[in-house]
């Protein structure tokens, strides 16, 4: 690590803005936003579709409209935050997706319906760059940015479970519009308080030309990625149209990724992906994240459909699991992470994670929730609260200011793509495993009354364990990646960069940059 680098903790500390804690409460608000809209249309998705007459066919538009928005512009928007200005994006993201939200809450139909689906999405993949690599860009002493990037775990990890809470309550007891309209005011609170506390760091924003190239072959590689797997889910692996779609994605991406190589103003620097470390955070993560999409997707029809939860109390059976986040984010990764080497907390925050996820492959029909369920989600929270926040933090930190908002793209480009490929996958391996444990009880299934309900039953919770066992896997993969692939020091003892790597070392010692006033 230069000098330079070296020394960036007291030059931060003498340089920081007076605001920045006040700035981390707006930041934070938004990010709570973004990752509770993503739990709470599913909790209103049934009283939505039956309102505004859309069909069977067509509902899984309203949750992929958004995914496909918001995981194809994701770079493109983490590049527009680097040149026009992360204060200025974030802003723009949070009135925009507040007026995606009114559109969605007033719909009077399928159309307007998915069109702010869509909408939403699109301001998504602005804000939510811009949100992360403001804290990057802000917090460069070691100890707050440990702090900072703890909270903003926290709420990355555990947000998706209190929207199933939120979700309940207004879905239950007021409208499912409602699950809409509870972003405005988050958005203009949020919009507000940036607009008065967030000084951006001067010298940090990208002046060079936009890649054009790099916009199109990124959008639709991305978007033909993520809609292969959400297609998958439904129409089957052997689809022709899905697997004509993983093609195209791989052709795109692989024309990306040539284009980027040789262009002189890329919109994604090869030197942010390739970088080991940051490699490794882009690739552990995913693959965690597509463990915690299944999982919640699992659990949430187990407790509803098997236990007979309503949609409030199966939020509330959730908060186990947030709170081990909370605790692993803010108590343990963030107290540790000047301390230890961030694959020491990576790597057994992810196998802490695969032994909760261990438990619920125990899963019967019976299970007590407080002797199997609980403790399986406390270990899960607890694993991968402490996982993320050291993950979100080594993902921006080292590298150049400019590029701030793409590396920051590339944290949530990859939890996008992991949600799809888990949503995907899993819920094919469970489908898969449940229809051959009907096909051996056809005979019992057939016989209707109490036993044919059992059997039903059965026949879910073994497609759910089975499908669980291999998010014990993934999960398992995603630690040897973090303990391999991760080679930094702890903050303030060796950089994020491995030495010799050579890779990223415009990043390696940049200066700290200057609050403008």
């Amino acid at each position: 690590m230069s000098k330079t680098a070296a020394s960036a903790s007291p030059a931060a500390a003498a340089l920081a803005d007076p605001s920045r804690w006040k700035a981390l409460v707006f930041i934070a608000l938004a990010q709570l936003m973004v990752v509770l809209d993503a739990t709470i249309v599913n909790i209103a998705l049934p009283s939505a579709q039956t309102d505004l007459g859309i069909s069977d066919g067509n509902r899984q538009w309203v949750i992929t409209a958004y995914a496909l928005a918001f995981g194809g512009l994701l770079l493109f928007g983490g590049r527009i935050a680097d040149k026009w200005g992360r204060k200025n994006a974030f802003i723009t993201g949070l009135a925009g997706f507040a007026l995606a939200s009114a559109l969605g809450g007033a719909a009077n139909g399928e159309a307007m319906m998915l069109g702010a689906r869509a909408l939403q999405g699109a301001f998504g993949a602005l804000l939510a760059p811009a949100a992360l690599s403001l804290l990057a860009v802000t917090f460069t002493d070691a100890k707050e940015r440990a702090k900072a990037f703890g909270i903003y775990g926290a709420i990355a990890g555990g947000g998706g479970a209190v929207g199933l809470i939120l979700g309940g309550f207004l879905t239950e007891y007021l409208n499912w519009r409602f699950t809409f309209f509870v972003n405005i005011p988050f958005a203009i609170l949020a919009a507000a308080g940036a607009w008065m506390v967030i000084r951006e760091p001067a010298g940090t924003r990208n002046s060079a030309r936009l890649d054009i190239p790099g916009v199109v072959l990124s959008t639709l590689g991305l978007v033909s990625l993520v809609y292969g797997f959400t297609r998958a889910e439904s129409a089957g692996w052997t689809d022709a149209v899905t697997m004509g779609l993983f093609v195209a994605s791989v052709v795109l991406l692989a024309a990306f990724v040539a284009v980027e190589s040789k262009v002189k103003s890329p919109l994604l620097p090869l030197r942010v992906l390739l970088e080991r470390n940051r490699g490794g955070v882009y690739l552990s993560l995913g693959l965690a994240v597509i463990s915690m999409f299944g999982l919640f997707l699992f659990l949430t029809y187990y407790l509803q459909v098997v236990k007979g939860f309503s949609p409030v109390k199966t939020g509330f059976a959730f908060l186990p699991m947030i709170a081990g986040m909370i605790t692993g984010s803010t108590q343990i990764g963030a107290r540790l992470m000047t301390r230890v080497a961030p694959r020491l907390l990576m790597g057994p925050g992810f196998l802490l994670a695969a032994t909760g996820m261990l438990l619920l492959t125990q899963l019967e029909v019976g299970s007590s929730y407080p002797a199997l369920i609980l403790p399986a989600q406390l270990l899960l929270g607890l694993g991968m609260g402490t996982a993320f926040m050291p993950a979100m933090s080594l993902a921006t930190y080292g590298v150049n200011p400019a590029d701030a908002g793409v590396a920051s793209a590339m944290v949530n480009t990859s939890q996008q793509v992991g949600g799809a490929i888990g949503t995907a996958l899993l819920n094919t391996i469970a489908a898969s495993a449940t229809t051959a444990y009907l096909t051996d009880h056809a005979a019992q299934a057939a016989a209707g009354g109490p036993a044919g309900r059992l059997v039903q039953a059965q026949a879910m919770v073994e497609g759910y364990s089975s499908a669980i066992w291999w998010a014990v896997g993934i999960l398992a993969v995603s630690a040897t990646l973090a303990f391999t692939l991760i080679t930094t020091g702890r903050p303030g003892q060796g950089g994020p960069v491995a030495a010799g790597s050579g890779a990223d070392s415009e990043e390696a010692g940049f200066k700290v940059p200057v609050i403008a006033h």
